[in-house]
């Protein structure tokens, strides 16, 4: 364990680093997720940082590296509490999944003590965040290689949940990022299994997996800054990180997701527009052609909207989904 103290302000902040165990291997080395905390005397709002939760989407690791750094000496009240590194075993086979037992730790959660090895890391996880009682929790991953930074949001789940996602829906607006709210319902990620606790979460997608693209660092610290700063933990900025795009798709319009159209031809894809542009209704985003580079294919915009990303892949066989879309 490693602590530091620093003064700020007239608050003493106490920075810790530690681990939580989660398994004992074969040859009795003990397994173990590292747990970052930075808390001020002054009591306030909570915030939890998460990072590859998915082995091989690491510049959530780096950015909790760096945001510990910066806080030390402007944490105002309250604490930040982090772990970095959720599935270490995934990142060091540059795997997904936990690859010893071949899950998606974002789909274990809440988790068991006594269920599968995703689940027994899950439930360490989310009893921890949950033991603090958070404001908010940013959960931090990459999505394709080529593809622009935006904040991800769980669907509305309605009923007795109508008042935190109102919350959660606020802290998006703060962030900069273009935000989506995802179309898809899943039951065993972070953010379902928070927002279904009424606690507000944020899953912030940034960018490409495998290796750290220093320009998504820097756009994923100044959104957690924007959050600090919102929370009154830090200071007021100057000024506020926004992404930049297109009015109708700058932070604060929620847009909704879409991975379509799909293709209906096989052949190699050639991809017409990138991420970050905005295409208008059928305008050309993909053309498919064979082995002999004859057309296939034309793919068109099935509506005016902004592209996320697109495939890590030129090969393209029918029905697959080749490119990501926010939708106003």
């Amino acid at each position: 364990m490693a602590k530091n103290t620093q003064l700020h302000d007239n608050a003493t902040v106490k920075i810790s680093y530690s681990f939580k165990k989660i398994m004992t291997g074969s040859d009795l080395s003990r397994r173990r997720l590292p747990f970052m905390s930075a808390v001020s005397d002054n009591p306030g709002p909570v915030l939890w940082l998460t990072a590859c939760g998915h082995g091989d989407e690491i510049c959530g690791i780096v950015i909790i590296q760096e945001i510990f750094k910066k806080i030390q000496r402007k944490l105002l009240n309250g604490a930040v509490y982090a772990f970095p590194l959720m599935n270490p075993i995934g990142f060091e086979t540059a795997s997904r999944n936990i690859t010893v037992s071949r899950e998606d730790l974002n789909r274990s959660f809440p988790g068991a003590m006594t269920g599968t090895l995703g689940e027994i890391i899950a439930n360490s996880i989310f009893s921890s965040i949950m033991e603090t009682s958070p404001t908010l929790v940013l959960d931090l991953h990459n999505d394709w290689i080529k593809s622009i930074p935006y904040t991800l949001i769980d669907s509305n789940p309605g009923g007795s949940h109508r008042t935190v996602y109102k919350k959660t829906l606020e802290y998006a607006r703060q962030a900069g990022f273009v935000s989506i709210v995802d179309t898809e319902k899943m039951t065993g990620t972070l953010s379902y299994n928070l927002l279904m606790n009424d606690i507000p979460v944020l899953t912030f997608e940034l960018g490409e997996s495998y290796v750290i693209n220093e320009q998504n660092v820097e756009y994923g610290l100044k959104a957690v800054w924007n959050i600090l700063a919102f929370l009154k933990m830090t200071k007021p900025i100057k000024e506020h990180f926004s992404y930049p795009t297109l009015p109708a798709y700058r932070a604060g319009k929620l847009l909704r997701y879409s991975d379509k159209p799909y293709s209906t031809k096989s052949g190699i894809i050639r991809f017409m527009a990138k991420p970050g542009d905005v295409v208008t209704k059928g305008k050309p985003i993909a053309r498919i052609v064979n082995a002999f580079g004859k057309h296939q294919e034309t793919i068109r915009a099935l509506e005016d909207s902004i592209v996320l990303g697109h495939s890590d892949s030129s090969v393209v066989f029918p029905g697959m989904h080749i490119m990501a879309f926010g939708i106003p």
